[in-house]
């Protein structure tokens, strides 16, 4: 009988004192249900009267009873406190506010981030590149992988959830794949997303491997669907290999990958605003999310607003053709206003920043190639994070073994402890305060058109998107 216990009741059969805990304190809803099953159950075998049902042996040499508990004296009831709600009220109490660092005056938490790899670039397109080009920071300047993976984990460590790694274009940074997978490993500590902003021409290669670090999402940049036109927006070549990049992703998906494919097309008024419609048709029969994006100004991309396209003629271009096409729901933070045609497998978004932004649900903050904090993507004020980073390492820049020696990693995932008086390097302390003050500067929102225009900031290609 003991053994047939053992098999179908091991609760039965566990150790006194484990049961005296489990006993002792107030009971829950579950502790209720358990012990009716138990009783439940143990009349089915037929042994309810029996000594076993209700003596477990005990670890020490004189074992005494322990009867189960009687439900008379219980000091709660099923009706009194619901599974439910005592699971969720534990959860709130031990739940780890959000860190203050990155939580700004209008209460936005801060739970996504932007980092630019590198400021180069294969392509040349006209909203992002100077047409005379932009000169490069000296390799110097540049953070180094060790110091783009610290500050991933430090950010992590104060609830930053989503990373994106932009450009420049990061397919060109030569150890872009043993950076993602060092960046995918702090899902451990929290991180969800690991995402990717690319123009697709080398992405194919690559493809495989930064799946397997970890890779959740790709926003690829492309703004025609024809050859021609494509070589006088980007000043290159490419399309093809574009095209391919986007099969790869959607043949991946197909065998379980699960990356989110959205295709960016910043739409210019006489440029590729007729080709509208073949973008919508990309998604008849693939799972993919085509988002128009509005042409917004950057140094050097000579924007005036009658190259602007604004959504709703987007949209007008669009129910034209599909009177049918239904708005989606949104999510809080999302930056495109989403819309799909019934019958469609993918859907169709807008980027507003110009004429509807998103200002007061923004949650992204970004950190150019070269190690400045923006907490806006249309701010030019920047604060250097690598000039505090490299402050213990004599100016210089932190490769691995400086890493190690300095025990950055370790000393970035304790930072998550800093608001509980936890031990946390004063490095951190300092870097987090410089952090904190950067995002509570943050504007409630971002500067109209026609100051945007005359507003100084880095070119597109330096701030990374």
């Amino acid at each position: 009988m003991a053994e047939l216990l053992q098999r179908r009741f091991p609760l039965l059969l566990s150790s006194s004192a484990n049961l005296r805990s489990r006993f002792s304190a107030p009971c829950s809803v579950s502790h209720f249900r358990r012990r009716r099953r138990l009783q439940s159950s143990a009349a089915a075998l037929g042994i309810q009267n029996s000594p076993a049902a209700h003596t477990l042996p005990s670890p020490s040499p004189s074992p005494s009873p322990l009867p189960l508990p009687s439900p008379s004296p219980l000091p709660c009831t099923p009706d009194s406190i619901p599974a439910s709600r005592a699971s969720r009220s534990s959860a709130l109490e031990h739940a780890k506010p959000f860190s203050d660092f990155l939580t700004d005056t209008f209460n936005r938490q801060h739970d996504y981030l932007r980092i630019s790899v590198t400021e180069r670039c294969n392509l040349r397109c006209l909203y992002c590149m100077p047409e005379e080009g932009v000169e490069l920071s000296p390799a110097v300047k540049i953070l180094t992988t060790p110091e783009i993976v610290y500050l991933s984990s430090l950010f992590v460590s104060q609830g930053v959830t989503k990373i994106r790694l932009t450009g420049g274009e990061p397919t060109v940074r030569k150890d872009i794949v043993p950076m993602m997978q060092q960046i995918g490993s702090l899902r451990r500590d929290g991180l969800r997303e690991l995402c990717l902003t690319t123009n697709g021409i080398s992405l194919h290669r690559k493809l495989d491997n930064m799946v397997e670090a970890g890779l959740t999402g790709i926003n690829l940049s492309l703004d025609t669907l024809d050859p021609f036109q494509f070589q006088l927006m980007t000043r290159r070549n490419g399309l093809e290999a574009v095209m391919k990049s986007i099969a790869r992703v959607l043949e991946m998906n197909k065998q379980g990958a699960g990356i989110k494919l959205k295709i960016n097309c910043v739409v210019m008024r006489g440029m590729n605003d007729r080709e509208i419609l073949r973008f919508v048709e990309l998604g008849r029969e693939k799972p993919l999310e085509v988002r128009f994006i509005e042409y917004m100004p950057f140094d050097g991309n000579k924007w005036n607003q009658a190259k602007m396209l604004p959504y709703k003629e987007m949209l007008t271009i669009i129910r034209e053709k599909y009177p049918n096409l239904e708005k989606v729901a949104d999510h809080k933070n999302d930056t495109s206003k989403t819309y799909r045609v019934p019958g469609f497998e993918g859907r169709v978004g807008f980027i507003t920043s110009m004429t509807h932004n998103f200002c007061g649900t923004c949650n992204r903050l970004r950190v150019t190639s070269d190690g400045n904090l923006k907490v806006c993507l249309f701010g030019n004020a920047e604060v250097s994070l690598r000039d505090m980073i490299r402050k213990e390492n004599d100016g210089q820049p932190i490769d691995e073994e400086a890493m190690k020696a300095l025990g950055l990693l370790e000393s970035a995932r304790r930072a998550g402890q800093v608001e509980y008086g936890g031990l946390v390097n004063e490095r951190e302390r300092e870097l987090l305060n410089i952090i904190g003050m950067a995002v509570k500067r943050k504007k409630a929102k971002h500067a109209g058109m026609g100051e945007l225009k005359n507003m100084k900031n880095r070119p597109m290609i330096l701030i990374g998107g």
